[in-house]
């Protein structure tokens, strides 16, 4: 890319470089797994980001950097010939006032709450205003339909390292029919959990932690499932989790 003129918007970063490799916007969305109509949306300057940034930056051969800011060389890093690690791009942060890509879903996103009328009871609302973005076609593979999809926010220790204290779980709530050692999230008594389950006899079910040295297995049988106000909320198909930093120790 010889052109003297320094692109200052990313549409115009994005035609510069599709036109460098000639590539229409029909292949350039092929090659990054994304719609027609979202490569569209950029070079006409209708979307000012995209989550797929750096798989667009891939298929063009460029920095998602420079595409996503002008910062930087417009070149992609290749891997050093001494065989030195590959400098990492940095994330690139989405809010609420990025637009949704062709192939993306925003899920609601739930926690355990405190109920008004204190006592210490909790329930399992959604939390307003918070969601979590999804590509369909991660949905598709793990074969949820979007509409039943929620996240949660997880808190505990029982399922740890498998699944982390505050981890984010993805929940497929039309899949409640129990398969004998699949997690599924709980509602107990007002209270998220999330746990290996198992049939019993006469309608009852095992709980298990996948830390068990700490957690033991908890039966319940139908008329105890009812009595403790125990509900599936959903499969859990997904989970992520950001861990936090922790405060130094001082040594004295």
């Amino acid at each position: 890319m010889n052109s003297t003129a320094r692109p200052s918007t990313l549409a115009e970063r994005l035609k510069q470089a599709m036109a460098a490799r000639n590539l229409k916007q029909e292949s350039l969305a092929e090659a990054a797994g994304v719609s027609q109509n979202t490569i569209h949306k950029l070079t006409a300057g209708k979307a000012q980001s995209t989550r797929k940034l750096i798989e667009i930056a891939a298929a063009l051969g460029v920095s998602p950097v420079w595409l996503g800011s002008g910062e930087g060389a417009p070149q992609a890093a290749t891997p050093p010939a001494d065989g030195s690690p590959l400098r990492l791009e940095p994330l690139h942060p989405w809010d609420s006032s990025t637009p949704l890509d062709e192939d993306e879903v925003e899920l609601p996103l739930y926690k355990e709450v405190e109920m008004s009328a204190g006592a210490g009871r909790t329930a399992v609302r959604q939390i307003e205003g918070r969601k979590l973005r999804f590509s369909y076609a991660t949905l598709r593979a793990a074969g949820v339909d979007p509409d039943a999809a929620i996240c949660a926010q997880l808190t505990g220790n029982s399922m740890e390292p498998l699944i982390m204290d505050g981890s984010t779980i993805g929940i497929d709530t039309a899949t409640t029919h129990i398969t004998d050692g699949e997690i599924y999230a709980l509602e107990h008594e007002g209270m998220l959990r999330v746990k290996f389950l198992y049939r019993l006899p006469g309608g009852g079910i095992r709980l298990r932690s996948f830390n068990r040295d700490e957690y033991a297995d908890e039966e319940y049988d139908a008329q105890a499932i009812q009595a403790s106000q125990l509900s599936i909320i959903g499969w859990v198909f997904w989970w992520s989790t950001v861990r936090h930093r922790r405060a130094p120790t001082l040594v004295r």
